[in-house]
């Protein structure tokens, strides 16, 4: 677990991150369930469908849900939790691009999606996933820890920081139960 001090920027409050957090990931989930609902993010595919599907991913949630958290100045409690999580989300970015690419080359046969499961682009993928989920699980549990701040609220003494309460939504129902049974071929 982590703790929620560090350094970090005194540009907003940890609700103002927060609303700015959340309006991201609203924005981003709103987009994911748009391509959802055409079926561009799941279903029985090509791996030409694939590739267009990640590409979109890539074009209309991930690159702008980036662009929208690195303009973000997180305050001091969160600055660790906010560069780790963001940053992996930049470094997903680079492995998605580049599983784009190879599920572009795969053929859409048997042998074609065999060889994609197993490959390496793959293999970083379904790694990558898997420790995102965590970090996210475990920075969602932190902001989530605020909570238990709401009875130091009238402490007059206690500086601001310390009875700040917040919700956020950082998108972690959008990680797969098991990430490493993604695009796993054959089919189990």
């Amino acid at each position: 677990m982590f703790g929620l001090t560090a350094c970090g920027g005194d540009g907003v409050t940890l609700t103002e991150y927060v609303d700015l957090i959340n309006a991201a990931a609203e924005r981003a989930g709103q987009t994911a369930d748009q391509l959802t609902s055409e079926g561009v993010l799941g279903g029985d595919v090509t791996p030409q469908q694939l590739k267009a599907g990640l590409e979109r991913g890539l074009n209309e949630i991930r690159l702008p849900l980036q662009e929208s958290v690195d303009a973000i100045d997180p305050p001091k409690q969160v600055a660790d939790l906010h560069r780790l999580l963001w940053t992996w989300h930049a470094d997903f970015i680079a492995i998605e691009t580049a599983l784009a690419v190879r599920v572009g080359q795969a053929p859409d046969t048997e042998e074609g999606w065999t060889a994609l499961s197993d490959s390496t682009e793959m293999a970083a993928y379904r790694g990558s996933v898997a420790a995102g989920k965590q970090v996210c699980v475990d920075f969602q549990a932190e902001l989530d820890d605020t909570e238990v701040r709401a009875e130091f609220r009238d402490v007059p003494w206690l500086p601001g920081e310390l009875k700040e309460v917040v919700k956020a939504a950082l998108g972690c129902q959008w990680f797969p139960e098991d990430p490493d049974s993604i695009y796993r071929y054959p089919l189990p």
